[in-house]
């Protein structure tokens, strides 16, 4: 289950990688907002992150003006790796190298074709692993510091 969220710089696009979604049959729980009234990001992203942090998803898309304020408010989160991503490369390699489980995307940075093939690559790209896990296990760890 993929958690969708962003403010109202981005909500038309989250509506339309709502439908790319159900395109590609991938289940998700849209976390708000309802409308394209003024609303602040952080509140949607710490939204997305409790559903990866609780379980209740696994995976995330956030979607504002940039998608760094919302990478910023998810990566917070224990457990939760967001990358803001505004190339198709820049996707595939979150996911190859950085295990991303939140794609943060730019409304007011990408055109739409290119958020359909940054999303697709998301969710079609598969983790590494082998010298990428020890460093991964690193994020979050309090010794490393």
């Amino acid at each position: 289950m993929i958690a969708i969220g962003s403010d109202h710089a981005g909500y038309q696009y989250k509506e339309q990688i709502k439908d790319l979604l159900d395109g590609l049959k991938i289940p998700f729980k849209d976390v708000g907002p309802n409308s394209t009234e003024s609303t602040d990001y952080p509140d949607w992203a710490h939204k997305v992150a409790q559903c990866i942090t609780s379980g209740e998803c696994d995976r995330g898309i956030l979607v504002c003006g940039t998608g760094i304020g919302m990478a910023i408010v998810a990566n917070k989160h224990k457990g939760v790796r967001a990358a803001a991503c505004e190339s198709v490369t820049a996707a595939r390699l979150a996911r190859q190298h950085n295990d991303a489980n939140v794609l943060a995307i730019g409304g007011r940075i990408a055109g739409w074709e290119t958020v359909i093939d940054i999303v697709k690559t998301f969710f079609s790209t598969s983790f590494d692993g082998g010298r990428h896990e020890r460093r991964i296990q690193k994020i979050h760890s309090l010794t490393n510091l």
